[in-house]
């Protein structure tokens, strides 16, 4: 149901209506009202994600600053790349929430990412997943977020900008590596705190 809701229907619906009536909206204040939310979002969402330790709300927090990143682009008039990445986020965030469900209930249901470590050794054919899932989130090259988010930052160069707004999306846009990194090593360097799980137990 995480995958679901937080992926592609509940959350995105908001950003989808206002995709199609991103030509209504053009040349108003109205897009520089939704330039403001998108950027305050990506932030604070940032900023909260890097400091959660139930991995359930740090995902969750995940999909709040791609959310701030989506409006953002929209605000600068680009309802087609928007859309774009909007489905290549519900593909990688939908996998991410179906790994994190799998961790939980293999791991004795503790959400707490300090009580998460070893996951890589217990499983690793998961683990591998969540790995590709969190590359693709910070836009790794060659996976599915790269593509997405560097036409966005190709674009905008091309578009006259103030240097101010250039350098404030393109520090949003790159630093949602900082706290999939930290998931990335609470849950894979640290020490486990678990059994060993049999590589059949996670194949079933």
């Amino acid at each position: 149901m995480s995958a679901l809701v937080h992926s592609s229907t509940l959350v995105t619906a908001g950003v989808y209506l206002l995709i199609r009536f991103s030509p209504i909206l053009q040349g108003t204040e109205t897009l520089l009202g939704l330039q403001v939310v998108g950027v305050l979002t990506t932030c604070l969402a940032r900023v909260r994600a890097l400091t959660e330790v139930d991995i359930k709300k740090t995902i969750a927090l995940s999909t709040l600053r791609q959310l701030g990143l989506i409006i953002t682009t929209l605000a600068f008039g680009l309802p087609l790349l928007t859309f774009a990445h909007l489905l290549s986020h519900a593909l990688f965030k939908a996998l991410l929430f179906i790994c994190r469900g799998k961790v939980l209930h293999s791991l004795t249901d503790t959400q707490d990412v300090r009580h998460l470590g070893g996951t890589l050794l217990n499983l690793p054919l998961t683990g591998r997943l969540i790995s590709l899932a969190s590359f693709a989130l910070r836009g790794l090259p060659f996976l599915a977020g790269f593509y997405t988010k560097d036409l966005i930052i190709e674009i905008l160069l091309r578009i006259n900008l103030y240097t101010s707004k250039l350098v404030l999306f393109s520090s949003i846009v790159g630093l949602s590596a900082s706290y999939s990194l930290r998931l990335l090593v609470l849950t894979f360097t640290c020490p486990s705190n678990h059994p060993p799980i049999s590589a059949r137990e996670e194949l079933d």
